[in-house]
């Protein structure tokens, strides 16, 4: 997971997550609690990892309806910001990532798009929002990156959620 304290995600690049691999990853990540610093300790991460990449994300955390933590890294735009708010609402109102969610309609032969009945303006189930779950009491907000293919979106957000839970929350 970490190299010389960089974040390095755990998978390779073909290899598409099962739903049951996403539901697991989603069980074990889970916070002890999830404050300000934690916030920013976690945003921090996320934009380390992309300056290092020279990746042009943009990186969110919402707690509660509150944004706690945005930064933009050159080569974002604006649509970046359109996408986060799109995923982090799936995250919102599924209590799952953007990309499992996805990934759920998929295993069932369609898509987001046509099966959820949910206008597509206002939501995206694509890669890169991802549950803030703290334990025993759920899902409290999302952490989102948007500005690379959605599979990696979701990778980065799961590797920089694997190192902060590691390095700070003793998981």
């Amino acid at each position: 997971m970490t190299h010389d304290n960089k974040i390095t995600p755990k998978f390779t690049p073909e290899l598409t997550p099962t739903v049951e691999e996403l539901e697991a990853q989603e069980r074990r990540l889970v916070f002890r609690r999830f404050t300000y610093e934690d916030a920013w300790v976690l945003g921090s991460l996320l934009v380390e990892s992309g300056r290092e990449r020279q990746a042009p994300i943009a990186v969110d955390i919402h707690r509660a309806g509150q944004q706690l933590f945005h930064a933009a890294l050159p080569g974002s735009t604006p649509d970046n910001d359109a996408w986060i708010a799109r995923k982090r609402r799936v995250v919102e109102r599924y209590g799952a990532s953007s990309y499992l969610v996805g990934a759920r309609f998929r295993a069932k032969g369609t898509t987001f798009e046509e099966s959820s009945r949910l206008d597509a303006d206002t939501y995206a189930a694509h890669g890169g929002s991802f549950p803030i779950t703290v334990e025993d009491v759920g899902v409290i907000g999302a952490v989102t990156v948007s500005g690379l293919p959605q599979l990696e979106d979701h990778r980065m957000v799961v590797a920089a959620v694997e190192e902060f839970l590691e390095k700070f929350q003793g998981r």
